[in-house]
């Protein structure tokens, strides 16, 4: 125990020792950004601020996952295991704290944003909050941590403490997504790397906090959980090697590889490194990770505060400011063929899920199971939709003209749901993952969140609705600018699609299973606003999000109505196709349900065991003696 709170005192003088020296030492930020100077102690009160935050909201993460998937814990609507309680405890704990740090933050990094003094800041806090993005993301965090706070403190079921990770994975990622990575060239390929970054990081930090307190408790299962911690943090830290890899050759660029951001970067990489070689050779390498840990988060901290060596090159163009690249040309067959960007983010994940398909589809055949090899193409194709929408040239265009962007919007929201829920992956997830897992898969597909979401009036209405809001209002303006909103958009528009058409024509069965009749209707209700859809795009007399485009300044669109009644054409032309597709198949799904009720009810009838009639004959027989 000595040893355990002597690596603990390491961990955390490491993380004050590495903010202090660099708040201190690390010279004059502000200049080299053209921003004033708000005060040393300013700077060091943020600097101490977000690491609090930062830090509490990596444990809030972590113990979340570790009540969830580390702890044994039983299956849905059941009480929470002793153990898995006391992590969700400690989980709501940490919330509280990251609440009020990430409260604190709003006003530091507002002051620290403008040049003021925290009372001068404090004063005119409204309107420096409006002017700046940093603050706006502290207030989303300190959100998201009073809901996490409020929620896990009253939380007993597994499937409860399972979704308040949502909440809490969304609060941490703000700051990051919001700072350093959203800003100059290659700023969107920076951002997916710090999405997979950023959690990988809290689940190991914040389950290693809830581990050393597991063991501290008695009648803990030391070994089944160490096992299972190190598979979780083990694929975590092989993430942030290669997020933190790419996150920091766009930060820091060719021209800053003898720089102290590099120093800072090589650090984080060492550090993760050090600790899969530690695994390797000790049985339980605990003190050392704690270390391990204030180190990353001291360097974390640092590079944070410090100016990313890229952002002293050549200025970055309007196009590179806003989109991360320049789209110099229009698009032809060959820049939409072959002029890929992978997307790190939607890209990567598609090929991931493809993998893990084949990878199940395999396992299950040589068990000896067969699994219909159309539902196999229908998820890769899926897969391919997605990879194709978000990476190819379609993608990179996207960004820049509303057109494009049409073009991705209906082949993620129509085309790629319909294959993706004909490959039947909770069938197949079901059929191939162990016990344990397997019950988490059960719980969350029938829990009342997804009961919810998966209601027909919900998702038809978010389906439909999300076409109307988006894009006959302000918000598609406002989140054009922003990488991380345009990656929110195409994440809606795939899971909204996915979940309607999980109800239509879904392979798995769904939390409300619908007769094929109603399935029918609820298509046909939908499909007028749809059309209606693209023709007012068609038809109307303004440009949507007009000062956005303008401002990239894409001189061949020269008439940006017309670009925009292009979109409302495709939107109405495409959007129809995967409809007659998703027609057919329901049509067909019908036909062979039918079939088979026919084929049941003559195997019935042949043998003499007909359940409904013999439900019908003891009901006409309680009636006639109630009469009697």
């Amino acid at each position: 125990m000595r040893v355990d709170r002597t690596a603990v005192l390491a961990a955390v003088g490491s993380v004050v020792c590495v903010v202090i020296v660099l708040l201190w030492a690390g010279g004059d930020v502000y200049t080299a950004l053209g921003d004033s100077d708000p005060g040393r102690l300013t700077s060091l009160a943020f600097g101490v601020v977000r690491t609090l935050a930062n830090a509490a909201a990596t444990v809030t993460v972590g113990a979340l996952a570790f009540g969830a998937f580390v702890v044994p814990a039983p299956p849905k609507r059941a009480q929470l295991t002793a153990h898995a309680y006391a992590a969700v405890r400690t989980a709501a704990t940490a919330a509280t704290v990251w609440c009020c740090a990430a409260t604190s933050a709003i006003v530091l990094s507002a002051a620290d944003a403008s040049g003021q003094t925290f009372g001068v800041a404090l004063e005119h806090l409204g309107g420096l909050v409006a002017a700046t993005e940093e603050p706006k993301a502290w207030i989303f965090s300190a959100v998201a941590a009073a809901i996490v706070a409020v929620g896990a403190r009253a939380t007993l079921t597994w499937t409860t403490s399972v979704l308040w990770l949502v909440p809490a994975l969304v609060g941490v990622l703000a700051p990051v997504i919001a700072g350093h990575v959203a800003n100059g060239a290659w700023h969107d390929v920076a951002t997916n790397a710090m999405v997979w970054h950023v959690p990988a990081a809290a689940l190991w930090i914040g389950s290693l906090v809830a581990l050393r307190a597991y063991l501290r408790r008695p009648g803990s299962s030391a070994e089944v959980v160490l096992k299972r911690y190190r598979r979780l943090t083990g694929w975590c830290l092989v993430v942030l090697v290669l997020s933190g890899a790419v996150a920091g050759a766009v930060l820091v660029g060719p021209a800053g590889l003898h720089s102290g951001y590099v120093l800072l970067l090589l650090l984080k990489v060492f550090v993760c490194v050090a600790i899969l070689v530690l695994r390797a050779r000790l049985r339980r390498p605990l003190a050392a990770e704690l270390v391990a840990v204030g180190l990353a988060l001291g360097a974390s901290t640092g590079l944070t505060q410090l100016v990313p060596p890229a952002w002293s090159r050549t200025r970055p163009s309007p196009q590179e400011t806003v989109l991360g690249y320049e789209l110099p040309d229009p698009p032809s067959f060959t820049e939409i063929v072959l002029g890929w960007r992978f997307d790190l983010l939607l890209g990567l994940g598609a090929v991931l899920l493809a993998v893990a398909y084949l990878v199940a589809v395999r396992k299950l055949r040589r068990r000896g199971d067969a699994w219909p090899a159309g539902k196999t193409v229908a998820w890769l194709l899926g897969c391919a939709v997605v990879l194709v929408a978000t990476s190819s040239g379609v993608g990179r265009y996207a960004a820049g003209m509303f057109s494009t962007h049409m073009v991705a919007h209906m082949s993620l929201n129509m085309l790629a749901p319909v294959l993706l829920v004909l490959g039947g992956p909770i069938t197949l997830a079901l059929r191939v993952l162990p016990h344990g897992p397997r019950q988490w898969v059960t719980a969350l597909t029938h829990c009342r969140a997804t009961r919810l979401v998966a209601h027909p009036a919900v998702a038809a209405t978010t389906f439909v609705g999300s076409f109307y809001v988006l894009y006959f209002s302000d918000l598609f303006g406002a989140a054009m600018p922003f990488h991380w909103a345009h990656q929110l958009m195409n994440i809606h528009f795939l899971i909204s699609g996915y979940v309607f058409f999980w109800l239509v024509i879904g392979v798995d069965r769904a939390p409300r299973a619908l007769p094929h009749l109603a399935r029918l209707g609820l298509l046909f209700s939908v499909m007028p606003f749809h059309a209606f859809f693209g023709v007012i795009l068609m038809n109307k007399q303004t440009v949507i999000a007009e000062y956005f485009y303008r401002t990239l300044g894409l001189t061949w669109v020269p008439d940006l109505l017309t670009d925009q009644r292009l979109g409302g054409g495709i939107a109405w032309a495409t959007g129809e196709i995967p409809m007659l597709v998703v027609v057919l198949a329901l049509l067909r799904q019908w036909a062979v349900a039918d079939r088979r009720e026919a084929v049941r009810f003559d195997r019935a009838t042949d043998t003499g065991h007909d359940d409904k009639l013999a439900a019908y004959n003891a009901m006409l027989a309680e009636l006639s003696g109630r009469k009697n």
